[in-house]
């Protein structure tokens, strides 16, 4: 069992046996090491320096707990986080998954769930950023409708014409918040195909 896709995994274990055997096995895998750590404050100061593709971390560590690691690193540098315990209660399940953890492995582990735990934790991840980024696309699409309906050239309640000193300030605002690039949709075919040969002033 290799993984198609290389990625860096930072290893957060305060146990130097259990991060041996976690280091070998993932190597083992087709994962490259991106670092060790020792408890979830060092782990904190590493993520920006080695920027890992995914975070294996341990919950029970000294100075700071996987869970509040992960909670800060979720907020500050968003990653697939797999945690890696000793212990599986389903109080530290719910807690590590409202902190943003997108699988869970009880130690010690097999090559295959290692393998399983930590391909979830980043396809879930890869979708949340998906969902975030389309949710973003749609709160600016609403954005622009609501900006569009105030320009629209005639009053929708009695139908006459804008024309006024106000509506001119605010067709002009939109049209220069437009970006260079984007601008042709918006041209009449006769300055479009002028564009198409002159390129955009």
């Amino acid at each position: 069992m290799k993984v198609s896709k290389k990625r860096k995994v930072l290893v957060v274990e305060d146990d130097h046996l259990v991060s041996e055997m976690i280091r070998g096995m993932l190597e083992e895998l087709g994962y490259e090491i991106a670092g060790e750590a020792e408890d979830g404050h060092e782990a904190l100061g590493m993520i920006k320096e080695v920027q890992p593709d995914v975070v294996l971390m341990d919950i029970k560590m000294p100075r700071m707990s996987g869970i509040e690691a992960a909670i800060l690193i979720q907020k500050h540098f968003p990653t697939p986080i797999v945690i890696l315990s000793a212990y599986e209660t389903e109080d530290l399940v719910q807690d590590a998954s409202r902190a943003g953890v997108g699988a869970y492995v009880v130690k010690p582990p097999q090559p295959a769930e290692l393998f399983r735990a930590i391909e979830i934790a980043c396809g879930r991840f890869e979708d949340m950023v998906e969902l975030s980024d389309t949710r973003r696309k749609y709160e600016q699409a609403m954005k622009t409708i609501e900006s569009l309906s105030r320009l629209l050239p005639v009053c929708p309640g009695c139908g006459e014409e804008k024309n006024d000193e106000d509506y001119s300030k605010m067709l002009n605002i939109y049209l220069s918040s437009i970006p260079v690039e984007e601008i042709s949709r918006y041209l009449c075919s006769r300055c479009g195909s002028r564009t198409d040969s002159e390129g955009i002033n």
